[in-house]
C-alpha cells in the first residue's frame, strides 16, 4: 500500500476551515483521496455506507451541528466494524474536559486549530509521515 492509497476522511462543519486543510494538503502536493462530512451524523452515514475508501484516517473537528465530535467518537467506538479507526482531532476547544474524553475515546492526537493554522503544513507533514510508516489492518 502508498500513502496516496489512505482516505482522508475530514468531518468539519467549516467551509472556511475545510479549505484551510484542502489547501494544506495541495501545497503540500499530497493528493490523497479527500472526503468531507459536516457533522458526525453524515461521517457515520458515509463510513457505514462504505462511501468512504479503506484504509482512511478521520480528521475531526469537536464543535458540530447535530452530532458533535465526542458524540460521533462514542458511536464509532461503539461501532464493531469502526472502533479501530484512527481520528485525529484538529478542533477549537482548548476545554481540558473534551481533551481528556477525546483520548478516554482513543484519538491518535489532538489539535487546536488556531496553532495548527500557524503551522498546518507542519500538521500535514506529520500526517504524512504518519502514513509512510504505519502499518494498518487488512479490511
Amino acid at each position: 500500500m502508498q500513502n496516496n492509497d489512505i482516505t482522508v476522511l475530514v468531518v468539519e462543519d467549516d467551509d472556511v476551515d475545510y479549505m484551510t486543510v484542502k489547501r494544506s494538503f495541495a501545497k503540500r502536493k499530497i493528493m490523497n483521496p479527500m472526503v468531507r462530512a459536516i457533522d458526525g451524523v453524515e461521517a457515520l452515514e458515509l463510513l457505514r455506507g462504505g462511501q468512504v475508501d479503506y484504509p482512511f484516517i478521520i480528521l475531526l473537528d469537536l464543535k458540530m451541528p447535530r452530532m458533535g465530535g465526542l458524540e460521533f467518537l462514542e458511536k464509532l467506538r461503539a461501532d464493531s466494524q469502526l472502533q479501530e479507526t484512527v481520528v485525529f482531532v484538529l478542533t477549537t476547544s482548548k476545554d481540558e474536559d473534551d481533551i481528556h474524553h477525546s483520548y478516554a475515546n482513543n484519538v491518535a492526537g489532538y489539535f487546536l486549530k488556531e496553532q495548527a493554522s500557524d503551522s498546518m503544513s507542519s500538521l500535514v507533514d506529520m500526517l504524512d509521515g504518519y502514513w509512510r510508516i504505519v502499518q494498518f489492518p487488512a479490511k
